[in-house]
């Protein structure tokens, strides 16, 4: 049974896998509609495979930040109005850990806690930005795993705030694993992927972006 989502508020949802496991590859879901979603390419710029997708660089740098902190917090602000402004409804940030893992870099020679803390907050904030963003978007952020102390496969992080104190998983009601070309929709013991009840038929499923944004449209009313 469809549910209604009377505010028609934009959905983020974390995609989580390991390299090569078939996560920008699911894009190419829209390959025979590719005006229906839009591209954000933190790391490469470029996708694994033809078609008339296109994939927008993100920016590294901006002019008028004067220190790593500005740059990076400038860099999720540009992301936050390519997400508003895109004609499109369905946004993918593609190798979004390195959000993350960029800052960390830049940031390396700064002494203290206060870089984490940034990191934590840029990322957060971003997350946030998208659930009370209005107008019904669908944003995907194609990510990295890490395994946890348990063994399971979990969202990869920098720092404790976001891994205990935040824990970036909650920020999201759908956590779509992605291993061996395929989507698994709940964890089952092997990683913390979840999905709202009824939203797809079974655990396993194709690593087809497509078919999930249908998905998730059809349960909200989207």
């Amino acid at each position: 049974m469809a549910m209604i989502n009377p505010a028609l508020m934009s959905i983020p949802v974390m995609i989580f896998g390991g390299s090569g496991s078939g996560k920008t590859y699911s894009i190419k879901g829209f390959a025979d509609t590719p005006a229906e979603v839009g591209v954000l390419s933190v790391e490469k710029g470029r996708l694994p495979f033809k078609s008339d997708i296109k994939a927008v660089k993100v920016p590294e740098n901006f002019p008028g930040t004067n220190t790593a902190a500005q740059n990076h917090r400038a860099r999720y602000a540009w992301i936050e109005r390519a997400i508003t402004t895109a004609r499109c409804g369905s946004i993918v940030v593609d190798d979004s850990q390195y959000l993350l893992a960029n800052e960390l870099f830049d940031r390396a020679q700064e002494r203290g806690y206060d870089k984490f803390l940034d990191m934590a907050y840029n990322f957060r904030h971003l997350v946030h930005y998208i659930n009370n963003l209005p107008g019904g978007k669908i944003v995907y952020f194609l990510h990295h795993e890490e395994i946890d102390i348990d063994g399971r496969a979990k969202v990869k992080t920098i720092g404790k705030m976001l891994s205990e104190k935040l824990v970036l998983e909650g920020c999201f009601d759908i956590n779509l694993y992605c291993r061996d070309h395929k989507f698994y929709t709940q964890g089952d013991g092997v990683s913390t992927a979840k999905s709202p009840e009824g939203l797809f038929e079974s655990i396993e499923i194709p690593n087809d972006l497509k078919f999930v944004d249908g998905s998730i449209r059809a349960y909200y009313g989207m």
